[in-house]
């Protein structure tokens, strides 16, 4: 079936419409992080000023530290318990497997600040005072749903009687796992820690509600600059960095994933 040119331009323009819309608020953001001046509106010359007082934003640099590193302990505390629940999972009879999928994925489908306000009430039940642990809990606790309905369904593709294979072989219990299973996760195991990672360096909600007033992540940083409409152009210099650094391994990714499919394609 033949498109005709009218349908081409219109998919054309609303296709540019579209990318426009996503990424004119970065080219903004990029443009105004050499802005000499502190003006959000108007250039008023090319600086890198922003770029060196950022290092000198201590509260900023703080942002970033809790951020990270929260990131990164609740990447592995929760990939570590999702893969481990995950396994558990895929051993349980049907009905009893299906009322904890349930559970699991009822996280993921409740809204953000339901799932705050919970955890707010859960901390000040056992009198846990908002900071950075309370952060690292409950980015371990929204980031575990998402990696068990990672990789569970990689693992239900896997043949089932592997495991009980290798103990039959004289392996234990936990070799089995670590040598025979996970290897075979593995794809999956990097994909839910990307997710868990992603969701953790992301959010706001959460984080606002079970922290205290004297600790950010960078989400909550920027919500109290743009709340005291301070003109802080330091925000958009590492909003640049983090976007050149995105891009920059987005296109080493496409580069390999082509390495790839070349190569595969001269062998078959």
């Amino acid at each position: 079936m033949k498109v005709s040119k009218t349908t081409k331009r219109f998919r054309i323009i609303f296709l540019s419409v579209i990318i426009l819309f996503l990424y004119i608020p970065l080219f903004y953001i990029v443009i105004f992080s050499f802005n000499k001046s502190s003006s959000l509106l108007k250039m008023s010359g090319f600086s890198f000023k922003w770029y060196s007082q950022m290092f000198d934003n201590d509260q900023l640099m703080d942002a970033i530290w809790n951020t990270i590193s929260c990131a990164i302990i609740a990447t592995v505390v929760s990939t570590i318990i999702g893969t481990l629940g995950a396994i558990g999972l895929s051993k349980y009879k049907k009905n009893s497997r299906n009322i904890l999928l349930a559970a699991t994925n009822f996280p993921v489908l409740n809204p953000d600040i339901v799932t705050a306000i919970g955890l707010l009430l859960v901390f000040l039940l056992f009198n846990i005072k908002g900071g950075y642990f309370t952060m690292i809990l409950a980015h371990i606790s929204f980031c575990t749903p998402f990696v068990i309905i990672t990789i569970y369904p990689k693992l239900k593709t896997l043949d089932s009687n592997t495991l009980e294979a290798a103990m039959d072989l004289g392996a234990k219990p936990l070799n089995a796992v670590v040598r025979v299973l996970i290897p075979q996760l593995k794809s999956a195991i990097f994909a839910a820690a990307s997710m868990a990672f992603t969701m953790s360096f992301d959010d706001f909600v959460i984080t606002y509600f079970v922290t205290g007033a004297s600790i950010n992540n960078i989400s909550t940083y920027l919500y109290t600059v743009v709340l005291r409409k301070t003109k802080d152009l330091t925000v958009n210099a590492f909003s640049t960095i983090l976007i050149i650094f995105i891009v920059i391994i987005v296109i080493i990714r496409f580069i390999i994933d082509q390495q790839k499919y070349k190569s595969k394609k001269i062998k078959n």
